[in-house]
């Protein structure tokens, strides 16, 4: 296969699923630079298993399940170091900061609130009970998906998903933003 015919097959295969894995790897990293790293290290190890995801129906999940294995492997790599805190930080101009408009700004100010409000609720949560709110939810992946990401049994799956939303309900009926 010559290079120029490995790139478009590549692009062709790939580029579709751009939007939902640099979602999924901002919501594995918190960070903006970080994501990018992530989306990044996923596209050169995908480029370089051409062959084998050419051969793969749907190459969305795959690559899915290939970028949360390369943040997984990522973290252990940290935990073993421990040499500096992983602190979490806004997007950079990409967040909650970006969201108010001009047509109604005391409607924007308080949705605002809400969403800042429910951004703290969900940094309290586990790691995975997080992860598997924030796939489900906010990214729409469905229960099998995740189970294909994770490796974690779709009864795992939803048992944490009750408890994590139960969890946020608590946290937010608490803090006033919903009764």
């Amino acid at each position: 296969m010559s290079s120029v015919h490995h790139q478009q097959t590549f692009e062709k295969l790939v580029r579709p699923h751009f939007d939902r894995l640099y979602r999924l790897a901002w919501r594995l990293t918190g960070q903006k630079a970080e994501a990018e790293d992530l989306f990044q290290e996923l596209l050169i190890k995908a480029y370089g298993k051409l062959d084998q995801l050419v051969k793969i129906d749907a190459p969305g999940p795959w690559l899915s399940r290939v970028m949360y294995n390369l943040f997984i492997d990522e973290r252990r790599r940290f935990a073993r170091r421990r040499m500096q805190t992983v602190e979490e930080s806004e997007m950079s101009g990409d967040g909650l900061a970006g969201l108010p408009g001009i047509e109604n700004p005391a409607r924007d100010y308080e949705r605002q609130e809400q969403l800042v409000k429910l951004d703290a609720a969900l940094s309290k949560l586990s790691d995975e009970h997080r992860l598997i709110v924030l796939l489900h939810d906010n990214e729409g992946y469905k229960l099998t998906e995740i189970q294909e990401l994770t490796g974690v049994p779709v009864g795992t799956i939803k048992s944490r998903l009750h408890r994590a939303r139960a969890r946020l309900r608590e946290m937010l009926v608490a803090s006033g933003t919903f009764s």
